[in-house]
């Protein structure tokens, strides 16, 4: 039966990957509404070298994709540049399928591989370090490591020849690509950009100090194309998207503004966010609110990235913070949360204590600004709560100025 799908990324570069739409937790964890793509690259030189592997959600296609583009072909090597079984999971298969494969990749990488698998690994592999260079014929390949973006054995080859940077999970992004490869072929910014800062967020967030040194690193070779494990390829006007990259791993607000991140049981806690949004946007100040108890903290995680300045308003529960606030809160001292003002609203019949204790999480956190100014709600929002909402809004107000 012939299901092969593939499209050329160059003349003898080829994408043999696949979608997967059904996919409802991304690693478990995040909501992939969109679906998401795993992408493997097929180069086609005098030697034949294949750049990762995929998911085994999508092995059956990947498998009639190679053979289609190899064509009868041997399948010289293999280069793993991810262990991460979303990547790597079609490994052995493709041993069994061809024995005569090499498997070029670098020391932390074949002990996974023995890790994750059981066929003889040593009588096929190749190892490689930082600079080390393969030749395929037309093409050089090197390689870069790049640890901790963000499994610590991730390295990412760059092919000389044609000056493409084959990124690994960097510069990935969530969603199915649909049919369009390219990042052009789409209006990414408007339709796919907020995928992608979660998806950056979620999954690299926590690893800045790592993503800038591969900025470092990348920014020595010229790159005309950049091929990700996730998403869209690029192949033009991408000094934006690894502008993004840049301000993302140094923790730096895209926009000033205020994210407004509340967890309420009853509507009162609600309301008082509800008021705080509405007297900052009198004063001419953008804000984004979530309901932690609705909302995906993926999705609020990566409005924390956006703006400037967030706040946590949380009714109290079982005499500490509401459940889901608190997931998130730990969620985001998990991935690094940092470099940001905030501001605490909270609520409690009897014991109103979720400001102390969001503060103390948030304690783990590198330089916050958390505003000595809060507001405390005893059940509802009465006249002097309003009036310290007010403040707490014009308290802002003056950072944002700053």
């Amino acid at each position: 039966m012939i299901m092969y799908c593939t499209r050329n990324v160059t003349e003898d570069l080829v994408w043999v990957g696949g979608n997967d739409r059904r996919l409802s937790l991304f690693e478990g964890v995040y909501k992939v509404p969109y679906g998401v793509s795993y992408n493997s690259y097929l180069l086609l030189d005098e030697k034949t070298v294949l750049l990762d592997t995929v998911d085994k959600a999508v092995g059956g296609i990947f498998f009639e994709n190679i053979e289609h583009t190899l064509n009868g072909r041997p399948l010289d090597y293999l280069i793993v540049n991810h262990m991460e079984p979303d990547h790597c999971a079609m490994i052995e298969d493709l041993t069994r399928r061809h024995p005569e494969t090499v498997i070029v990749t670098n020391a932390k990488v074949a002990g996974m591989i023995k890790q994750f698998f059981n066929f003889d690994i040593d009588s096929k592999l190749k190892l490689v370090s930082e600079g080390d260079e393969l030749s395929t014929g037309k093409h050089n390949l090197t390689f870069i490591m790049a640890p901790m973006v963000h499994w610590p054995e991730v390295m990412v080859t760059y092919d000389k020849t044609d000056r493409i940077l084959f990124s690994a999970d960097a510069f990935g992004c969530f969603g199915a690509i649909n049919g369009a490869l390219f990042a052009d072929e789409v209006d990414f910014y408007r339709d796919y950009f907020d995928e992608a800062r979660r998806y950056y967020t979620n999954i690299v967030g926590k690893y800045g100090a790592q993503v800038q040194a591969l900025l470092k690193k990348a920014s020595a070779v010229e790159i005309s194309m950049i091929c990700p494990l996730h998403g869209f390829v690029w192949r033009r006007d991408f000094a934006d998207y690894i502008a993004a990259y840049d301000k993302w791993s140094r923790y730096e607000p895209e926009k000033q503004g205020v994210v407004i991140a509340y967890g309420s049981i009853y509507g009162n806690t609600e309301n008082a966010a509800e008021i705080l949004a509405c007297r900052l946007n009198e004063l001419g100040i953008r804000t984004k609110m979530f309901d932690v108890s609705v909302v995906p903290a993926s999705e609020i995680v990566a409005a924390t990235f956006e703006y400037s300045h967030v706040v946590f308003a949380s009714a109290t529960y079982n005499g500490g913070i509401f459940v889901k606030m608190e997931d998130l809160l730990h969620d985001l001292a998990a991935h690094n949360f940092q470099n940001r003002t905030v501001a605490l609203i909270e609520n409690g019949t009897w014991a109103a204590m979720t400001a102390k204790q969001t503060a103390e999480i948030l304690g783990k956190c590198k330089n916050l600004n958390i505003l000595e100014q809060k507001v405390t709600i005893k059940s509802a929002v009465k006249q002097e709560q309003n009036e310290a909402v007010v403040e707490l809004a014009k308290a802002i107000a003056e950072t944002l100025a700053e």
